[in-house]
């Protein structure tokens, strides 16, 4: 035989072969015809085995027998058959804002459930482009707003130390640098919410224990201004992250335990030991009505607002807390405090 022949032969068996496999792939259609034919084939053999063993029995037995073993036999086909179902629902409930990427990527033949997982994994599609469009837009127009802010605060202080400067400028620049800072400490929520949305690029063994000293100590002089003071209970815990983040969401959480707080009021935050939360934060303050602790950890939202005199805040700091512990793959929990305040619990996985 010539090569060409040989070659034309191959080809045609792969084309055969390719052809065959297509049609005999286990669609849904043909799985539910199986599933069908099984259970009445394995029906029909349940029967005659009864009339064989034993012929003695009233024939009445017989309905009865197969009646009892039907319901068994079709909840054994149907978990067979929605099994595929139950996998994509679990790809699906695993999707969040750090994986967008996960796809459920079904093969098999091009039935129904075949179509419902590509349509999924197109709307996924659809959303994660949307998602990164706006995160980018966030991260870009925050770069974008640094740079005049800058200049509105080198041009206000010049002005302010003009030697010829009146009382009322001053009044007015100090009015204006205030208005500023807020201003540049919104832009910087922004970048951190855009980044750690984004999820996490590698993580690294953090002493959390250490992290929470380290914010305590950082904060006694705003916690002397506000009447405020600062309580530890850390024990030696380390978890995989990200040690800015994880210093951004230590540092959020005593800020705004210590800004939301009462004169003569109190702060402790605790590092505990595996199992249990990883860190927790209490602070006394003003009761928090139930209803109201998800709406806290929502962008630009606030208790009453009464709340927006507290140190001039842009409203992200427990927002930025939400996001940096799902970037940790972590848990997040708030309830009032009885008597007042809120308590704050944070745990972080020992795997990331």
């Amino acid at each position: 035989m010539t090569p060409f022949l040989q070659s034309v032969r191959r080809r045609a068996a792969w084309a055969l072969t390719a052809m065959f496999a297509e049609y005999f792939r286990p669609s849904l259609r043909r799985r539910v015809a199986l599933a069908l034919a099984t259970t009445f084939a394995v029906g029909y053999l349940i029967l005659r085995l009864v009339l064989t063993v034993s012929a003695r029995w009233p024939i009445l037995l017989i309905p009865a027998i197969v009646l009892a073993l039907a319901p068994w036999g079709w909840w054994f086909v149907a978990g067979r058959l929605l099994q595929p179902l139950s996998a994509t629902a679990e790809t699906v409930r695993q999707l969040g804002p750090q994986n967008l990427g996960q796809r459920i990527m079904m093969t098999g033949a091009a039935d129904p459930l075949r179509e419902l997982a590509d349509a999924i994994d197109e709307a996924m599609d659809r959303l994660a482009a949307g998602y990164e469009g706006q995160r980018r837009f966030a991260a870009n127009a925050s770069h974008e707003l640094r740079t005049p802010l800058a200049v509105q605060r080198l041009l206000t202080e010049v002005a302010m130390d003009d030697p010829e400067a009146t009382q009322d400028l001053h009044r007015l620049g100090t009015h204006l640098l205030r208005t500023n800072e807020r201003s540049e400490r919104l832009i910087e929520g922004l970048l951190v919410l855009a980044e750690s949305d984004r999820g996490l690029p590698g993580t690294a063994p953090v002493r959390l224990d250490e992290l929470a000293g380290s914010a305590i100590d950082a904060h006694q002089e705003m916690a002397g201004k506000h009447g405020v003071s600062l309580r530890r209970s850390l024990a030696e815990r380390q978890v995989p992250g990200d040690l800015p983040l994880l210093e951004r969401l230590v540092g959020n959480l005593v800020t705004n335990a210590i800004a939301y707080n009462e004169p003569g009021g109190w702060v402790e935050v605790e590092v505990a030991s595996e199992p249990g939360p990883a860190l927790t934060v209490r602070n006394t303050g003003q009761p928090v009505p139930a209803e109201a602790v998800p709406g806290l950890f929502e962008p630009f939202r606030r208790l009453t607002a009464d709340r927006t005199s507290h140190g001039g805040g842009a409203g992200l700091g427990l927002s930025i807390v939400r996001s940096i512990t799902a970037a940790h793959g972590g848990t997040l929990q708030a309830r009032p405090r009885p008597g007042g305040g809120l308590i704050v619990e944070i745990d972080v996985p020992a795997k990331p």
